[in-house]
């Protein structure tokens, strides 16, 4: 009898161990579950840093991964609200795995996201008018894998902005971005998150989609970064109206101009109500997102 019960402990073990190791796939990520849309989330991709505390309803939380070597590296992050089918951010690193270049910008179309449930996909046509298809993680900050760089034009990854915006301003802060990710003598790692307002009085309309829903245009959008340089942290964040500012293309804002977006991490806390890179400890947190230095972001 005792060997039949500790035949029945064991076999109980090795299930509570075989769940316990499950929760590390990348294809449980999350799932929707009860009346108000909320998730369950894999707990080590919502201990990273530069992931944002989760809203928690009507929300699901997303991330795409690609293997680099032996190793599973994450692409990017994203909570998407299942009712305006927009995500709150996108969050994501600049490291040793992602900061390389070695492809260029995916030839493959814009396409909805393949963990979205089917009754949230948006598809992948334009927003219409004078709105693009707005990268939230960029093209460009993902070139270390063909992969990654695909997973970037899913239409998780969209916001519909103002195409002067979106090709002649809010690019002049990509390209700061990915300057400052790809320096590995200016941070060890880079800690991004990107979005546009989707609440309240910060909508400047809605466009409808192919299934009905109705996807707000921010009215303002924003950045926050965090590095982290021999073990010593520093944060600088931007919020910026969503308008026409009456750049181009072949002639952006220069950063002295876009200079005047910067908060500190704090004030964009309390403007979009996110509470961003939450997981530092409280008296790292605390001391780096009450303040920012232009001079150590390289900024005149």
């Amino acid at each position: 009898m005792k060997i039949i019960y500790r035949f029945v402990y064991f076999l109980i073990l090795a299930t509570v161990v075989s769940a316990v190791v499950s929760c590390d796939d990348d294809e449980d990520d999350y799932q929707l579950g009860g009346n108000n849309g909320s998730f369950v989330i894999n707990p080590n991709y919502e201990k990273r840093i530069e992931v944002p505390a989760l809203k928690k309803s009507g929300t699901v939380f997303i991330q795409h991964s690609t293997a680099v070597g032996r190793d599973s590296v994450m692409t990017f992050c994203l909570e998407y609200d299942t009712q305006k089918c927009h995500s709150r951010w996108v969050a994501f690193r600049f490291d040793g795995h992602t900061r390389n270049k070695t492809v260029s910008r995916s030839d493959d179309p814009f396409t909805d996201d393949p963990k979205v449930p089917s009754s949230l996909k948006i598809g992948s046509r334009g927003f219409g008018g004078i709105y693009n298809r707005g990268h939230l993680c960029a093209s460009a900050d993902r070139l270390y894998s063909k992969e990654a760089n695909e997973q970037t034009f899913y239409m998780t990854n969209m916001s519909p902005q103002i195409g002067s915006f979106n090709q002649g301003y809010w690019i002049t802060l990509e390209d700061f971005v990915q300057t400052k990710g790809r320096d590995a003598n200016f941070a060890d790692t880079l800690y991004v998150c990107k979005g546009g307002t989707i609440d309240g009085n910060k909508i400047l309309e809605y466009v409808t989609r192919s299934n009905g829903c109705k996807v707000p245009v921010p009215k303002y959008y924003f950045m926050a970064l965090l590095r982290v340089k021999n073990g010593t942290y520093s944060s600088i964040a931007f919020y910026m109206e969503h308008k026409e500012y009456g750049y181009t293309y072949k002639n952006h804002v220069s950063m002295s101009e876009m200079a005047k977006n910067v908060v500190t991490v704090d004030e964009l806390e309390d403007l979009t109500g996110i509470d961003f890179f939450h997981n530092l400890p409280n008296t790292i947190e605390s001391a780096v997102e009450r303040q920012y230095s232009l001079n150590v972001w390289g900024i005149n």
